[in-house]
C-alpha cells in the first residue's frame, strides 16, 4: 500500500511538472503587427488623387473638398508628418480631428462617410511599411470615434508606402501622413 502511494504521489508530481513545463510562455518574437492591405482587397478602387489635398495638421492632410466643407484651415508652420516608425497624433492633430468629428457628426458633411489613408516613407519592407500605415490610419479612426463619430462612418486603409516620393529626411515626413478623403460607396 505504501508503494501504491508513494507510486501515485511521484506520478501526481511528474504530471504537475509537465504541467508547469508546459505552460511556460516560449520566448516571444519581436515581430511587425501587420494587417492585411484593404487596397489589395478592392481591386476596383483606383489609388486615391491626392493631389488637392492640404496639410492641415502635422500628420493629417484632408481633401480640398472637406476641408472646404468643414472650414479647416492649414496650420501657420511647415506640415511635418509622423516621427519615423510612430502613429502618435501630435496635439494639432486632435485639434483639427475634433474639428472635423464635429462636422461629420452636426455639421455639412453630417452623415457622411470619410476614408482614411495611411502612408508610410519607403525605408522598411513592403509588409512593413503597409503595417504602420494601417496603424496611423486606425490612430485617426480610433479617435475620431472617441469622439463621438460612428465607427459606420470611417473607412480605414493603408497604402504604406507605395505611393512615397522621398528621397532624404526631409521628403520622407512629407511621406509619413494620413490623408482624409470623402468615401465614395
Amino acid at each position: 500500500m505504501k508503494t501504491t502511494t508513494v507510486l501515485a504521489s511521484l506520478l501526481f508530481v511528474c504530471a504537475a511538472g509537465c504541467l508547469v513545463g508546459c505552460s511556460k510562455d516560449k520566448a516571444k518574437e519581436k515581430t511587425t503587427p501587420t494587417a492585411p492591405a484593404p487596397s489589395a482587397a478592392r481591386p476596383s478602387r483606383p489609388a486615391p488623387d491626392i493631389t488637392a489635398d492640404q496639410p492641415v495638421s502635422p500628420s493629417l492632410a484632408v481633401s480640398a473638398d472637406i476641408a472646404a466643407a468643414c472650414g479647416l484651415k492649414a496650420p501657420g508652420t511647415p506640415a511635418p508628418k509622423f516621427d519615423y516608425d510612430k502613429d502618435e497624433l501630435t496635439e494639432p492633430d486632435r485639434e483639427v480631428l475634433a474639428q472635423l468629428a464635429t462636422c461629420l457628426m452636426t455639421g455639412a458633411l453630417k452623415g457622411k462617410s470619410v476614408l482614411m489613408i495611411g502612408r508610410a516613407d519607403p525605408r522598411g519592407t513592403e509588409e512593413y511599411n503597409m503595417g504602420l500605415g494601417s496603424r496611423r490610419s486606425h490612430s485617426v479612426s480610433q479617435y475620431l470615434v472617441r469622439l463621438g463619430v460612428a465607427q459606420a462612418q470611417l473607412e480605414v486603409t493603408t497604402r504604406g508606402s507605395l505611393d512615397a516620393t522621398g528621397t532624404d529626411e526631409a521628403t520622407w515626413k512629407q511621406d509619413r501622413r494620413v490623408d482624409v478623403q470623402l468615401a465614395t460607396n
